[in-house]
């Protein structure tokens, strides 16, 4: 790591770490969702609301943090990036679950669960990985694991749009469907960014 003779605004590491915290509470409401029935969602979505509105609190926190500071642990281009990717997570988490609300789904194909256990393992991976922002040290595996989790992400997201092609549903079930895995992927995709956003910071720390 670098060696600094300036003060550093350190009050940003444990904010990135509240947002990456909200981001578990928010992966934990969509694998409740998948065992919920339907009058149990619109509460679901509703929680998933309050963790999404808690995202913006902390990414704005952030944000205001950036803007009042001289100094900063690391570039401030690259703190917006990170403090972005973030929030692009829980967006597109709580859009999953607005949307089966709103679509009436009376149950998500399979292959839906596997989607969301990756996103959940993400989730805890970037939560543990975000106190190592302060040292730089042990970061290497979270990321290479996290681009691990979105390759397999991928896979899956390809197998379920061939499953909802396949004739079984009709036209207007697949685009509902196919608009939530969709968003699903994208959370995959962001969780990704945001990893190779912290391998950036690192490498330009190192």
């Amino acid at each position: 790591m670098r060696f600094r003779l300036t003060p550093r605004e350190t009050s940003f590491y444990d904010m990135f770490a509240a947002s990456a915290d909200n981001i578990v509470t928010g992966s934990k409401l969509l694998m409740e969702l998948l065992g919920a029935d339907s009058s149990a969602r619109a509460e679901i979505a509703e929680r998933m609301r309050a963790a999404e509105h808690a995202g913006d609190d902390a990414t704005h926190a952030i944000f205001h943090q950036l803007n009042s500071s001289f100094i900063t642990p690391f570039d401030r281009e690259d703190i917006y990036s990170l403090a972005s990717c973030l929030d692009d997570i829980m967006d597109f988490m709580e859009e999953a679950v607005d949307l089966v609300v709103l679509y009436n789904v009376e149950e998500l194909p399979k292959g839906v669960e596997q989607q969301i256990e990756v996103l959940a393992r993400a989730a805890e991976l970037t939560a543990e990985a975000m106190p190592h922002l302060r040292t730089m040290e042990n970061l290497t595996e979270y990321w290479i694991e996290v681009n691990r989790l979105e390759n397999q992400a991928d896979q899956i997201h390809r197998k379920l749009l061939a499953q909802l092609f396949n004739g079984k549903y009709d036209a207007i079930e697949v685009l509902k469907l196919k608009q939530i895995v969709d968003v699903l992927e994208e959370a995959a995709d962001a969780f990704e960014h945001v990893a190779n956003t912290v391998e950036t910071i690192a490498v330009k720390e190192s």
